[in-house]
């Protein structure tokens, strides 16, 4: 689960460059709204295991 976690925090920088695409259009709604969820399930696992 660790792994999965520690994944998660890598690709969220990828969807950060996203946001920075000028021509997202639409999508950039999209694209927050992923950022917003896995921040809070990072966030989530962080507080229900504090030593991972």
């Amino acid at each position: 689960m660790q792994d999965r976690i520690a994944l998660l925090e890598r690709k969220r920088g990828l969807l950060v460059q996203l946001l920075d695409q000028p021509d997202l259009g639409t999508l950039r709604i999209d694209v927050n709204q992923a950022l917003e969820e896995m921040d809070d399930l990072i966030d989530e696992f962080k507080k229900a295991f504090p030593a991972a």
